[in-house]
This record gives C-alpha cells, sequence and structure tokens, in this order.
C-alpha cells in the first residue's frame, strides 16, 4: 500500500487554522501536520525550511498570517506589511524549492481597490490602490498573486489564491482593538447585557452595507482547492448576502439578549459605503457558502459565552 499523502496546514491554532482543522481531519486518506508559531517561526528563514525538512509535505494550506482589525492596521501598518510579506514569501518559496504539489495561500477582500464597484470581481484587482486603513496587510497580502503568477511562469509551480469575504465564527479574536466588526460588536453586546449597560454607540451611520462568511463555509471548501480545483485564480469565497452595519447591530443585540439603546456616532466617518463581493466564479464551479448570516451568529455568539472568562477567547 502506497504512503499516504502529508497536507500541511500552517496557522493550525489560528481563526481559519482551527476550523481548517476540523475539516482537513476528516480526509483519512491524507496524512495532515497543523503547525503555529510555538512548532515554527515562519519569520524566520532557517526555520522555515527545517518545517519543511522535518514534515516533507505533499501539499501545503498556508493560513499563518497576522491580521487584525482597522485600528490596529492604523496603528501598526510596517507590522502588518513586513510579518505577512515575509510569512507568504518565505512559506511558498521554500513549498517551490521542496517539491509541494501545490500550495494554497488566502488573502484579504481589503486588498480590491477601494474604489472597485459592488459586487467586486476577481478581474478588478489590479485596478486600483487598496483601502488606506489597511494598506500595510491588504498590499502584503496582494503580492501572493505575483508571486503565484511568477513562480506558475518559471517554474510551472501550483498554487490557488482564495479571498474569502468578511469572516466570523468560532475562534475568533474578540480583541476591542485587533478585531472584525462581528466579533467586536459580539463582545460589546455581550458584557452590556452582562454589565447592565443601557446604552452602546457605533461609529458612523450604520448605513454602509457589507457581506460576511461563516469560517466553517471557507474552511470547508479548502480540500477542494487545495486538491482538485485546476481553474482561475484567485476566487471570491463569500456567501453572496448583503446587511447593514445598523441590521447587523440590531441582529446580534437580539441574539446576545441585549435590550438596551443603539446610537449612531455620525461625527464618525462610515467608510467604504458598499463592498459586496461577486461570487459567481465560485457558483461556477458548483460551490457555494450556505449557512444563514443568523444560524452562523447563534453558533458564534454560543461558542463566545461557552467559553467567556476561561482563556480560551483572545480578548
Amino acid at each position: 500500500m502506497a504512503a499516504r499523502e502529508t497536507i500541511l496546514i500552517t496557522g493550525s491554532r489560528g481563526f481559519v487554522g482551527t476550523h481548517a482543522m476540523e475539516v482537513f481531519s476528516k480526509l483519512n486518506d491524507y496524512n495532515i501536520v497543523g503547525v503555529s508559531s510555538k512548532d515554527y517561526d515562519l519569520m524566520n528563514e532557517s526555520s522555515v525550511k527545517k518545517m519543511f525538512q522535518d514534515i516533507k509535505p505533499d501539499y501545503v494550506a498556508h493560513l499563518a498570517a497576522r491580521s487584525g482589525g482597522i485600528y490596529s492596521n492604523r496603528m501598526e501598518p510596517a507590522d502588518y506589511y513586513y510579518k505577512n510579506i515575509m510569512l507568504i514569501t518565505q512559506t511558498f518559496h521554500y513549498a517551490y524549492l521542496n517539491r509541494v504539489k501545490k500550495i494554497l495561500v488566502p488573502m484579504g477582500g481589503c486588498s480590491y481597490p477601494s474604489t472597485a464597484k459592488s459586487p467586486i470581481k476577481e478581474e478588478v484587482m489590479w485596478d486600483g490602490f487598496s483601502q488606506i486603513q489597511s494598506a500595510g496587510y491588504s498590499m502584503a497580502k496582494k503580492m501572493v498573486l505575483v508571486q503565484s503568477w511568477a513562480y506558475k511562469k518559471q517554474y510551472d509551480f501550483n498554487s490557488v489564491v482564495l479571498i474569502p469575504g468578511n469572516l466570523y465564527g468560532e475562534y475568533d479574536n474578540f480583541s476591542l482593538t485587533e478585531s472584525h466588526v462581528i466579533p467586536a460588536m459580539i463582545r460589546k453586546f455581550y458584557e452590556a447585557k452582562k454589565n447592565g449597560t443601557a446604552k452602546l454607540s457605533f461609529w458612523g451611520t450604520g448605513k454602509p452595507q457589507r457581506d460576511f462568511v461563516y469560517a466553517h463555509d471557507v474552511a470547508a471548501l479548502l480540500p477542494y482547492f487545495l486538491l482538485e480545483h485546476q481553474g482561475e485564480s484567485p476566487v471570491n469565497i463569500s456567501s453572496g448576502t448583503s446587511i447593514t452595519m445598523k441590521e447587523l447591530a440590531a441582529l446580534i443585540a437580539k441574539k446576545v439578549g441585549y435590550q438596551g439603546e443603539i446610537e449612531w456616532d455620525t461625527t464618525q466617518p462610515d467608510g467604504q459605503m458598499v463592498k459586496i463581493f461577486s461570487v459567481d466564479r465560485l457558483k461556477s464551479l458548483g460551490k457555494s457558502c450556505d449557512t444563514p448570516l443568523d444560524v452562523g451568529l447563534e453558533k458564534t455568539i454560543a461558542w463566545f459565552d461557552s467559553n467567556y472568562g476561561k482563556g480560551t477567547i483572545r480578548l
């Protein structure tokens, strides 16, 4: 009997990585190896080299990244750029050097031009600069498209780049300074209910529209894209639905059970008014992310509630 092929998953203890490990662990025909920064420092070239020597993977899902919300991106753009460009460049290069059959790398929807019209199609990626608030992160991640193209052209090295929408779900980062909008809202409403806070205020008018995708839906598609997909890249991975920030806040408040007042500070900026990702390319592959937002929120809130105060949530 032939030896089972090995799939390496970096960032396996992170947000998407934890979901990915749950999905990949069900592939009984493969040897699944998950690593995190506690195992190998992927900022260090010698550590990257050692990881490939130790594990000898046939496939790599490279999910390790430095990510966070708008506040921390605005405060630390150089850190976001340097850490992400190093994490991607070195791991990708050593995957090629070690004859990996294919590497999968996700990037951020924030890498699209800030002027892109919704629903945003993959073809407009290079039509402008990304939103300045997260440009350090988003432009570093965007470079994987160049690396993917260059290594395919010169070395015929196989890779696929995915662009998840606005992710949410269990295992997310709920820090108020580093998290994205859904985990931040969940924590704020949860603690406001717990503390009896009568009023919560959010920035802007509440009118901006966004689409959100349940992280486990994205993770469930990773084996297909890593092991089977041979078509176009990148591919948007999102729900194809949209909701306003005001509607989102009201929905989360209801799910959490917060009955206080929600106000909107219109002296603060809204940001991009509409940012929705086209899922035409995803659907053309017969794939989709189908968990309704209210169902995904219930699962996320239930996980947050059962883990709050136990040291298992990134706060």
